[in-house]
């Protein structure tokens, strides 16, 4: 049988993971032994290379991703039915710091953004409205359309109201979340200018949430409290005639890449993404911190499994203390709720051949190669360190993609086995871990991975890539822009009133 049928990750793995899928009966050779596989094995799933009695380690990537839950064969096909975790509760950490080189050259490639009042470089130029409290999402819809239809986007690139459902009725813990959220969203440099747009009653008063905003640009964020004028639509409409022109005569200029910050995200993973989509991400993760340039990675819970390897990579205690308090305090809002840590793959990624919780979450870092982590942020944070940064977001795709644009990042690079069309308040690239979901679905991706296992090398694959997140940092649509999928969700922890 073809080498090219499985691939073996790590030398010290105790399974293979199919290429494509292989009947039961055929015998593969690994390692220069033959392994007769006794069960039909679909791609992306696992073969057991050796026998396992009950409660042996299952290798992959190196790493144990759980435990056999019975005796298994040699050739065995290793899923979630006869794989258990070994997640448990917290965990007491040692800091064993690993500090490896990147010996990633300089480039002089750029990008063309547009440089804020502050400093702060956007990809896009763009008017949006930003409801204080979820009562006037229907206020801002309205203007929104009205403004693009009057203005046929002349000059600008979008015109997006950010609708969601909170700003009051909240409390504590959640109330701050999303004051933060939407404070990060007015200061964001892919827009242009912002109305604010409020309601007047809510828990979240503007004249409050102004001071949040700090020191801001106030030719180009505006409020307007609904309740206190006669005719909102009106009000609102003057207003942003006024933001209008003055943000589209914004032009774009060249930049460095040490201005371009991206987001680390995967959903709908299957068993390729650990070979083919996040380790492509993590390169491209690599080269751009060695520009000086900044990626975050995020989904905590899809940490687990994996933490260490962050944590010994953090360039100080400092940090290294961070990151055990980023992993631990989510493992605690797990069990507060009385839920389980290990309990994270969806019935898609366990159809696409990911087992465990470590199982994800060893293919899921591979998204941040190998660089030193400089910073660790809390949920609501705004960048502060350039280079490799972890943020605290739970894995859900929009709310985790928001907490990643709402940081700074310009663009969030997302790699999908299953597929998914949605995207964040900023462009939202969809990579796909196989050639067969990029040919199914060209309206959902922008990028093949796929083609690492179709027999195109790394450096090729990872030039065009660096190619495509240029293109669309330059004004190119990614797929969720062109389709107009775009929207934000903010974490929700505790008791609306």
């Amino acid at each position: 049988m073809e080498t090219s049928a499985f691939i073996k990750i790590n030398p010290a793995d105790s399974v293979v993971v199919c290429l494509r899928p292989i009947k039961e009966g055929e015998v593969i050779n690994v390692d220069n032994k033959a392994i007769k596989v006794l069960q039909d094995t679909p791609a992306g799933h696992k073969v057991l290379l050796m026998d396992a009695p009950e409660g042996t380690n299952i290798i992959k990537y190196g790493y144990p991703i759980g435990h056999a839950r019975k005796d298994l064969k040699a050739g065995e096909w290793v899923n979630e039915n006869n794989l258990k975790t070994n997640l448990a509760g917290t965990l007491t950490y040692e800091y064993h710091p690993v500090n490896e080189k990147l010996n990633i050259a300089k480039s002089n490639r750029t990008f063309n953004g547009y440089v804020r009042k502050n400093g702060e470089v956007g990809i896009r130029n763009e008017v949006w409205i930003v409801p204080t409290v979820g009562c006037v999402n229907g206020i801002a819809e309205r203007l929104a359309a009205k403004l693009e239809k009057e203005t046929g986007l002349e000059g600008i690139d979008a015109v997006h109201a950010w609708h969601h459902n909170f700003g009051c009725s909240q409390l504590s813990g959640d109330h701050e979340n999303t004051r933060k959220v939407l404070r990060d969203i007015v200061l964001h440099p892919n827009a242009g200018a912002v109305l604010v747009l409020s309601l007047g009653c809510e828990n979240n008063q503007p004249d409050q949430f102004e001071k949040l905003l700090g020191d801001y640009d106030k030719s180009r964020i505006k409020f307007l409290i609904t309740q206190k004028v006669e005719d909102e639509m009106e009000e609102g409409m003057k207003i942003l005639r006024e933001l209008y022109n003055l943000a589209k005569n914004d032009k774009r200029t060249e930049c460095p890449l040490s201005e371009l910050r991206v987001g680390l995200k995967c959903g709908g993973s299957d068993g390729f993404s650990g070979i083919t989509a996040n380790p492509l991400v993590g390169e491209f993760s690599d080269f751009l911190v060695a520009q000086g340039g900044t990626s975050i990675l995020t989904e905590v819970p899809e940490m687990f499994g994996a933490e260490t390897i962050l944590m010994n990579r953090c360039e100080t205690p400092e940090l290294f203390d961070k990151t055990v308090k980023l992993i631990n305090d989510f493992k605690e809002y797990f069990l507060s709720h009385g839920e389980p840590v290990g309990e994270n793959p969806s019935p898609g990624n366990k159809a696409g051949g990911i087992s465990t919780l470590e199982d994800k979450a060893l293919g899921c870092t591979q998204k941040c190669g190998r660089a030193p982590v400089s910073g660790v942020l809390g949920y609501g944070d705004r960048l502060e360190k350039k280079g490799l940064n972890l943020l605290s977001a739970p894995g859900n795709d929009l709310v985790a993609a928001t907490a990643l644009a709402s940081a700074g990042c310009q663009i969030v690079l997302f790699t999908t086995g299953r597929g998914t069309p949605f995207g964040t308040f900023i462009p939202t690239m969809k990579i796909s871990t196989n050639s067969t979901l990029a040919k199914n679905k060209p309206n959902w991706i922008d990028y093949n991975a796929g083609q690492l296992v179709d027999g195109v090398d790394m450096k090729t694959v990872l030039e065009g890539f660096i190619d495509k997140i240029i293109a669309i940092a330059n004004g190119e649509k990614s797929r969720n822009e062109a389709n107009g999928y775009s929207e934000i969700a903010i974490f929700k922890n505790g008791v609306t009133l």
